[in-house]
């Protein structure tokens, strides 16, 4: 087969050698940049900190596992099931492998499982859980849409490991919910965008409410 030979650029009329570098160039670049802006980092803003509490675990349950509904033999029935997921991700967008989320939060009462509050939980329900995320970094529970009690709009609290770290304590809030404008907690949140990324819509689903709650942090 004959070979094609190459087809050389016809020089622009008029321009010198410099001069059509130049025009060459200036056609180029906005390829160039178009090709530099798609590979530029993106900037991400990790998951904003709150307080721990006064409820966290003295001691971690013997159940501590995702599902919040199921506390031992018992299971519990009250309240709006939900299932709340979500991903570990470094700012860089890299999942964190091996992270530990835990939840905790009151029953559908307003009460806690701990001696600071009385002792008055239903002990069907287990009110703290661990999960360790998948190799995406993605993490599951199964639990109730959190409730009001005192000064407090609904919230659970929402702690982040890896190994020994503690990566991450904040609290999650429910999007819509009108209590929140009255929440000290909520309405300390710095700006729109730090509350936008604590507060999270809780829709339907097929097995209740379902939440998904991305959690950015450094690891």
């Amino acid at each position: 087969m004959a070979r094609i030979p190459p087809i050389a650029a016809t020089p622009l009329p008029g321009l010198s050698l410099s001069r059509r570098k130049a025009v060459f160039a200036l056609i180029a670049a906005p390829s160039i940049l178009t090709h530099a802006r798609a590979q530029a980092p993106v900037s991400r803003r990790a998951t904003p900190t709150q307080t721990e509490g006064p409820f966290y675990p003295v001691s971690i349950p013997r159940d501590a596992d995702f599902d919040l509904l199921r506390n031992g033999g018992l299971t519990y029935t009250r309240g709006q099931a939900c299932t709340l997921e979500g991903s570990v991700s470094d700012l860089a967008g890299r999942p964190v492998r091996g992270a530990m989320v835990e939840i905790w939060q009151c029953d559908h009462a307003g009460h806690y499982d701990h001696p600071g509050d009385g002792g008055n939980t239903d002990k069907s329900f287990q009110g703290f859980g661990r999960a360790t995320v998948d190799a995406q970094g993605r993490y599951r529970f199964r639990t109730i849409r959190p409730v009001a009690y005192g000064s407090r709009t609904p919230h659970i609290h929402v702690k982040v490991r890896l190994g020994a770290r503690e990566l991450l304590t904040t609290q999650l809030y429910v999007a819509g919910e009108p209590l929140n404008a009255r929440d000290f907690l909520w309405r300390s949140l710095s700006d729109g965008d730090a509350r936008a990324a604590l507060t999270v819509p809780f829709v339907p689903s097929a097995d209740g409410l379902r939440a998904e709650f991305a959690l950015l942090v450094v690891a």
